[in-house]
């Protein structure tokens, strides 16, 4: 039987999109090659943008996916910028979770499986892909076992090797490690009583508190850097095991800190990939397929998720019948919106890997120039800031102009938030303030927005940014009608 929309991949993200999809009334399915859940913590920091998404996502009890994650991690008032000492503040944020989430991949992908399961969809493990053929109907995709699905549509969320990405032939141009540190999940006696540590003669190390009673140990030697693309590939295969880890820790920081076990350990490079295409016909790629770098920062399942909100809506409404091109193939569309943010990721994680492994005296001024930055809290802090929580991150914004922007969690009038509220098959029409309203307009009101004093409507997309922005003299019924159209009919010319 023929689903509308196969996810290849049960990470985060590609369960974020099924969940945004099933939500959104698709009929989806998720095709796993491994057989049994996670067992290794990998990412484990969420950043406030991705909790906005998942906020979304309501369960049985009237909460929110969001509110279960905040529950099973634990939150962290500030986030840092390539281990530099001064601290990025999350607490003054405009938004619901002003702080960072310290929580393993493994309670993540959990939580997101059991939201899944709950709403009867289905993830088949087991499930690897190795081949898929797409023609004007559907795609057909193939498992290394020979077993066929149909569906209208497919998503390769299936990581940094993607078989999807293979099997279309993208590219995946970038540039390969130089750097190669370890990673490790441990439990300790003593941990430091600082998070981050960095010294020129002895590296770079960081102890990372978990829930749990864990802590992710991570970090580079001198050694670890300045690598041919040779000796990456070799130091990433070479995973350190206790003794190792023990001897790494003693060299680095005089102790292993009461090192009474390993969970996991693993190794992470600096290699930054960006594949060509994220949409070719009707298969699409989204996070580590799509994009590859440093885990600098926790951006990359943070990224991930957010590529899964802005797909999930507009393929929704290409299953429905109701996309106009402007989010197919034009400039709102999946791949237009989407690939200027993983380039920028991709460069701001390659500057974090240079203020992270460059173990100079130049390098140690330039750390303590952008630390001094940092520390004063101005511009530079809340460029920083609002690219690591996600919250600043807008789409092909004008001058002045709000529209493309996020548009912050309000208390609506008649009770709850606008982030609850939002739906992946809808857009919704806000008011702020006491603006009168033409009787023929479902809105709802909120309190008047800061930074949008003279606006007295916003059309709010699915994934949270504004479609459009009226002021008072301009609000009508037939504007918003001919904005909304643009927005939701086909054949409607691909302008704002």
């Amino acid at each position: 039987m023929q689903t509308d929309v196969a996810v290849i991949g049960a990470g985060p993200v590609g369960m974020a999109a099924a969940a945004l999809l099933h939500r959104a009334g698709v009929a989806v399915r998720v095709f796993e090659a491994r057989s049994d859940r996670l067992g290794q913590s990998r990412a484990t920091t969420i950043h406030p943008r991705t909790l906005e998404v998942l906020d979304a996502l309501p369960t049985a009890d009237g909460g929110s996916l969001a509110e279960l994650m905040v529950a099973a991690g634990t939150a962290v008032p500030a986030a840092h910028f390539a281990v530099l000492p001064d601290r990025l503040s999350y607490e003054r944020l405009d938004t619901s979770f002003p702080f960072v989430l310290q929580l393993s991949q493994v309670e993540t992908e959990r939580l997101l499986a059991e939201h899944l399961e709950a709403n009867g969809v289905v993830v088949e493990t087991g499930w690897e892909l190795a081949d898929l053929e797409q023609d004007n109907e559907g795609v057909t995709i193939t498992s290394t076992a020979g077993a066929q699905e149909r569906a209208r549509y497919v998503i390769g969320a299936d990581g940094a090797h993607s078989a999807v990405r293979h099997a279309l032939d993208i590219g995946f141009p970038g540039t390969s490690a130089t750097s190669m540190g370890f990673l490790a999940d441990v439990r300790l006696d003593r941990p430091p009583a600082h998070p981050h540590h960095w010294d020129v003669e002895r590296g770079s190390y960081s102890v990372i508190a978990l829930p749990g009673g864990r802590y992710r140990v991570f970090g580079h030697e001198p050694s670890d850097t300045g690598l041919t693309p040779e000796e990456a590939k070799a130091r990433q295969a070479d995973i350190p095991d206790e003794t190792e880890l023990r001897a790494t820790l003693h060299r680095m920081a005089g102790d292993d800190f009461g090192l009474r076990e390993v969970i996991w350990t693993s190794r992470a490079g600096d290699a930054t990939r960006h594949a060509e295409h994220y949409r070719v016909g009707r298969v699409f790629l989204a996070g580590d397929a799509a994009h590859v770098h440093l885990p600098a920062g926790g951006q990359g399942l943070n990224v991930g998720v957010q590529d899964a909100a802005n797909l999930a809506w507009k393929l929704a409404a290409e299953v429905a019948g109701r996309a106009p091109r402007r989010i197919i193939d034009g400039p709102q569309s999946y791949d237009a919106e989407r690939r200027p943010i993983a380039a920028r990721l991709a460069a701001n994680t390659l500057a974090q890997a240079s203020l992270m492994v460059t173990f100079t005296p130049a390098g140690q001024a330039l750390r303590d120039l952008v630390s001094r930055l940092i520390a004063r809290d101005g511009d530079t802090a809340d460029e920083l800031r609002g690219w690591l929580s996600g919250l600043e991150v807008a789409y092909d914004v004008s001058a002045g102009s709000p529209v493309g922007r996020r548009v912050p969690n309000l208390p609506l009038a008649g009770g709850g938030t606008l982030h609850r509220a939002l739906r992946p098959d809808r857009l919704t029409l806000v008011a702020f303030g006491p603006t009168p309203m033409p009787d023929e307009l479902p809105v709802e009101l909120v309190r008047s927005l800061r930074g949008w004093e003279d606006a007295a409507a916003v059309l709010v997309r699915p994934d949270g940014h504004a479609a459009a922005v009226w002021r008072a003299d301009e609000l009508s019924a037939s504007a918003v009608a001919e904005v909304v159209a643009g927005w939701t009919v086909v054949g409607e010319p691909a302008t704002r």
